[in-house]
């Protein structure tokens, strides 16, 4: 197992924060920053900083902080977005073609080649310039284009039939899952699950429920 594959997903789920804040770092011309600084601005501790960015290797100078560029950079390394992939979106409803109007996955790399949907009145359509095929097309084209990542926008009841579909085409190794499912897959296949609805139930929950916001 790959060495990042054994860093604890509290580190993991840092790391995007990281590359966000550095990213806005370098659009405001910073070109170092310290450890101190970086934890004003993600509300980690500096000794959390160190420790997480330890795991992949030393990228700071005593007495001069980090690079932001090259920090940024072996953060996007990490991250797997120095490389493009292939995707496609299953579910070209409100939320599908949301997915696929948003210009900022593509800027990372994510390129969404196709949607696919059972509705006769959307397929044909094309949101972005990228076409809504038939589902039914989806497990061949998977195929033929080297699709890595399956976007499922889908209904509940249709998740793991789409799943089930990414899982015959032998070429998926990841599912970003907006469906309030738990999808049953091999392990070798990375499921992320996105559950809008437990988000906003968690949010709820501190309303509710934290002083902080009750006073």
């Amino acid at each position: 197992m790959d060495r990042e594959c054994k860093v604890s997903m509290t580190v993991i789920r840092r790391l995007p924060k990281y590359y966000r804040y550095l990213g806005d770092l370098i659009n405001k011309g910073i070109n170092r920053i310290s450890s101190q600084e970086l934890s004003k601005l993600t509300g980690f501790t500096a000794s959390q900083i160190r420790q997480d960015l330890n795991n992949f290797g030393g990228f700071g100078q005593q007495g001069y902080g980090y690079n932001v560029e090259e920090l940024h950079r072996q953060v996007g390394k990490i991250l797997g977005l120095d490389r493009d992939y292939n995707t496609v979106i299953a579910g070209s409803g409100n939320l599908g073609q949301a997915v696929a109007n948003y210009k900022g996955f593509e800027d990372a790399g994510f390129k969404v080649l196709s949607l696919f949907d059972k509705n006769p009145k959307l397929i044909g359509l094309k949101i972005r310039e990228v076409e809504i095929r038939d589902v039914d097309l989806m497990e061949q084209f998977i195929k033929d284009n080297d699709v890595e990542i399956g976007i499922i926008t889908t209904p509940k009841e249709n998740a793991q039939d789409i799943a089930d579909i990414f899982i015959k085409s032998e070429r998926i190794k990841g599912i970003w899952n907006f469906a309030p499912a738990d999808l049953k897959v091999p392990e070798h296949i990375v499921v992320e699950n996105v559950h809008l609805n437990e988000s906003l139930f968690t949010l709820s929950y501190f309303l509710k429920n934290c002083d902080i916001y009750n006073s």
